[in-house]
């Protein structure tokens, strides 16, 4: 894995670069939450979707619920970056709609459009 940091002014988002899943479970989303915080000092970070466990992406499950909402309870920002629109759950699709309604939890096309959004929030 490795962590490229694109800085504008003070915002600092921290994306992450892989061709592996990073994120598999609770433990491994706060790993990689610490990593970016002291590591490269960002709160905000970038992910592909391609670096979560389908797991994630089935609600039932709850993995994308408890991850979302340790994020959230430290204050990261994070943008999920793919295409989604694969997935049939309306469930899931009214689920994505909610996240990018807010300001923590973005589910975004691309890493321009996740920067700008990452970058345009404190």
């Amino acid at each position: 894995m490795n962590i490229a940091v694109d800085q504008r002014g003070q915002s600092k988002v921290a994306v992450i670069e892989s061709p592996d899943i990073v994120i598999g479970d609770v433990q491994e989303a706060l790993d990689l939450m610490a990593t970016v915080n002291y590591a490269e000092g960002c709160h905000k970070i970038l992910l592909n979707k391609a670096n979560l466990a389908e797991d994630f992406f089935d609600l039932r499950t709850g993995l994308a619920g408890e991850i979302l909402q340790k994020y959230t309870n430290y204050r990261v920002i994070i943008a999920i970056v793919g295409d989604f629109s694969g997935y049939g759950s309306k469930s899931l699709k009214d689920f994505i709609y909610e996240c990018n309604q807010g300001k923590q939890v973005f589910f975004l096309p691309d890493n321009a459009t996740a920067l700008q959004a990452l970058h345009g929030l404190e």
